[in-house]
């Protein structure tokens, strides 16, 4: 390992899509090393090839490059410690496993399958009983000899106890009684993440270990390794869980219930993903004498240190997630803005819709955009009118005086030939003003009229020019027919 270079990787298993907590995790290594100017590696660990899903691995560099977490070191671009496939690394694990075996740290385990599950009950519960440990080694030579399969297992030690220090945490210590001799090397020849991910560390000079603390218990067993080989131990840094919050307001460990959990799944949904890094960065870490909570990643890069990590387990909250998303489409572009949210507004709104408008009056009134269908429904259809909306406190308006509006004013738009904004306002003030009505009260029997709903995205000549001249006034004659009855 090299003194100066901090040096952290991200190594997912391609089992499946990018799960928050996952990315987190990325994000976190990412952040440690980029902070101190180190180095970022990106390793898949697909040593589990029962547990593969095709496509998986793609899932995991688009989520990366989504997101910004550029990696110094891995698939597709190489570097001076690949290959960045532990598959492709098979013949490597295989040597220093035998290196274990010689200096007694590891054994050949020949036990069958039908053996180990007799060793639990119905439960599963259960562990191997050591029953190859100490095999003489002629013993051993001849199982070879006959092709018995095997599995090697590492020997822990029986007394004593195993100790490290996490970055987070602090001091953890773990009687070696507690171990099992876990199987390094499996029947097939692939090695276990067990034993793969410590020796891809240190040949790959990885300084810093950072993954969620459900490996906490575990790292006795690491530690052990680095240990039988001479290698130099890197730090540890085990972040908090990740929890949800159901619907009875109970906390349990993030899934699927408490709502969508992949980042995958959350693009889908409308969310941006420099909005999830900067809310996901928040979950566990808090800058330093700071309030900020709007990051970019450049920021977070300058902010980040170790000493802002927390033990205690973060709850993602969807709706803090929704105000990080609405103030991240604000400021898009508007050209970024249009490019996502056109398409849905095209596919959803009447051919007469001026969607490039209504788009526009969406901007900085939408939290995701998968809001924008419900948005417009009162654009798609006309839901049923209550004729309770016409009365407005503040402007001191009642069905009745509505009425009177709406009947004085279509004959104005009929013959109003410009169908724009400044236009429809101009007609509309200007009426307000001959009958010495307040312009707000116009408005606002225009607008329900035509939106038939109180809360819009835009005002009453905004809505207008959205809509068009033939469905306005179409909308407008039904209101009139709707309060006359």
């Amino acid at each position: 390992m090299s003194d100066n270079i901090i040096t952290t990787r991200f190594a997912p298993s391609p089992t499946g899509f990018m799960h928050i907590g996952n990315l987190r995790t990325a994000l976190y290594s990412y952040l440690l090393s980029k902070s101190q100017g180190g180095k970022f590696i990106l390793r898949i660990e697909d040593t589990d090839q029962e547990r593969l899903v095709e496509g998986a691995e793609d899932v995991i560099i688009k989520t990366l490059e989504m997101t910004g977490l550029d990696y110094d070191e891995g698939p597709g671009i190489g570097g001076e410690h690949g290959p960045y496939i532990q598959s492709e690394r098979k013949d490597i694990y295989k040597k220093y496993a035998e290196e274990l075996i010689d200096k007694g740290f590891a054994y050949r385990c020949f036990c069958s399958a039908e053996r180990l599950k007799s060793l639990h009950d119905d439960a599963g519960i259960g562990g191997y009983d050591r029953h190859c440990r100490e095999l003489s080694r002629e013993e051993t030579e001849q199982k070879l000899a006959q092709g018995v399969p095997y599995v090697i297992r590492q020997k822990m030690p029986l007394e004593g106890s195993t100790s490290f220090t996490d970055e987070v945490y602090g001091y953890v210590e773990v009687e070696n009684s507690e171990l099992q001799d876990q199987i390094l090397m499996k029947a097939d020849g692939f090695p276990t993440y067990n034993f793969c991910h410590v020796v891809d560390d240190h040949l790959m000079g990885v300084t810093h270990v950072v993954r969620g603390n459900e490996y906490i218990i575990s790292t006795p067993k690491y530690v052990l390794l680095y240990r039988a080989f001479g290698w130099e131990l890197p730090k540890y840094v085990h972040l908090p869980l990740l929890m949800g919050r159901d619907e009875e307001e109970k906390v349990s460990k993030l899934s699927k219930r408490h709502g969508a959990v992949s980042f995958q799944d959350l693009v889908e949904q409308g969310y941006l993903p420099e909005a999830i890094v900067n809310y996901i960065a928040l979950l566990g870490w808090c800058p330093k004498d700071s309030n900020q909570e709007m990051f970019t990643l450049d920021e977070l890069k300058q902010s980040f240190s170790m000493e802002g990590l927390s033990k205690s387990p973060a709850v993602f909250d969807y709706e803090k997630l929704r105000w990080f998303n609405s103030e991240y489409i604000k400021k898009l572009p508007d050209d970024e803005y249009n490019e996502k949210a056109l398409p849905i507004l095209r596919d959803v709104c009447p051919e007469y819709i001026d969607t490039e408008k209504l788009a526009a009056l969406l901007h900085s009134r939408i939290s995701a955009f998968s809001d924008i269908p419900d948005s417009v429904a009162f654009v798609t259809s006309r839901a049923d009118m209550e004729l309770s909306l016409y009365a407005n406190k503040k402007n001191k308006t009642t069905p009745e005086s509505c009425l009177e509006t709406l009947e004085d004013v279509l004959p104005l738009l009929e013959n109003t030939v410009s169908w724009d904004n400044d236009t429809l306002f101009v007609v509309l003030k200007e009426y307000a003003a001959s009958k010495e009505k307040k312009a707000g009260a116009v408005m606002w029997a225009v607008r329900i009229a035509a939106a038939r709903q109180a809360v819009t995205p835009g005002g009453a000549t905004e809505l207008m020019e959205v809509f068009g001249r033939e469905e306005t006034l179409s909308r407008i004659r039904q209101a009139i027919d709707e309060l006359r009855a």
